[in-house]
């Protein structure tokens, strides 16, 4: 069996080991592919590895080998799934292994924003702190979060992981989910009628939902307009959740308190976005997913993929 991986730098930058998967046959490793560079990387090859590159119908049509596709994250847009279900191609993805990274990362921002902690250390380290004149000074509003509603869209993996994190705070927790209203009870969530109840009663406000055609701007000018000013919205999920504009806009306006971004709509940013450069919208570059524990997972649940595909036996497939 050939195996390609086309982009492996983002899961493994050097500090991991290939030596799994080049165990399960020839393995070619690249660490980025141009869009112009996928077909001629990827002949003759049964399995492909992806992690943001595209791989359309277009070229599965001229790779008659190809059998089998992994995607290296949980999201697998990327990939055209029907095309591939119509070829016998098997696609598989990579659930649940950031879990507790992501959820992390959720209250890395808020606690960045509700305590401005990097702020804070940045005044001290330039001398402020020797000259203050009290033995203590802040910058900015002090949040505390106990007794604060945490709204999730989502209670998947990550966010019933990030409610669990809210309450150990003394947060409520109200959701927008499909999930049972005994399972709700049971995690002590209470349940969001509409996404109107939803963004109207959150202090805190955290995307945990998939990007779908219903999803793609959830977070608009109407939804934005609901939420309180003195609201704080976490995004961890997908860009494209959130109308940036809108959101910038309301930002800017003084109509939300603050905002925590790990994604954005085009990544990287080439062509800019209206949320850099806002001081109340504090954005990092799409890091949630990328602790070293996360990817030592997504390593190993990539190599028990394509040797469960190999023996038959498939798994986490996404197109069936």
């Amino acid at each position: 069996m050939k195996i390609v991986v086309l982009d492996g730098f983002a899961a493994n930058p050097g500090d991991l080991s290939w030596n799994e998967l080049q165990a399960l046959g020839e393995c070619v490793v690249y660490d980025r592919t141009a869009p112009d560079e996928v077909l001629s990387r990827s002949e003759g090859a049964t399995a492909l590895l992806t992690n943001k590159v595209l791989i359309g119908d277009a070229e599965m049509a001229q790779l008659p080998q190809l059998r089998y596709i992994g995607v290296l994250a949980t999201g697998y847009n990327v990939v055209d799934v029907d095309a591939a279900r119509r070829r016998g191609i098997v696609v598989t993805n990579i659930p649940a292994y950031s879990t507790m990274s992501v959820a992390q990362m959720v209250f890395a921002h808020l606690l960045h924003i509700t305590h401005g902690v990097a702020r804070h250390a940045d005044a001290v380290r330039g001398g402020a702190w020797q000259t203050a004149p009290d033995f203590s000074f802040s910058l900015q509003p002090l949040i505390e979060l106990d007794g604060r509603t945490m709204g999730i869209v989502g209670l998947g993996n990550t966010g019933q992981a990030v409610a669990r994190i809210a309450q150990s705070f003394g947060m409520q927790v109200l959701a927008l989910s499909s999930k049972g209203d005994q399972q709700l009870a049971s995690m002590g969530i209470r349940r969001a009628a509409s996404l109107h109840q939803l963004c109207a009663e959150s202090d805190v406000l955290s995307l945990h939902c998939p990007l779908t055609a219903d999803t793609r701007h959830l977070i608009n000018r109407e939804s934005l307009s609901w939420m309180r000013p003195s609201a704080i919205l976490i995004n961890t999920g997908r860009g494209p959740l959130v109308d940036e504009q809108a959101l910038a806009d309301a930002l800017a306006g003084g109509r939300l308190y603050a905002a925590g971004i790990d994604v954005l709509t085009q990544e990287p940013p080439r062509d800019g976005s209206p949320l850099i450069g806002l001081s109340n919208c504090h954005i990092t570059p799409h890091i949630a997913w990328a602790t070293q524990a996360a990817r030592e997972r997504l390593m190993r649940i990539t190599v028990d993929n394509l040797r469960s595909f190999q023996q038959g036996k498939v798994q986490n497939q996404v197109n069936q």
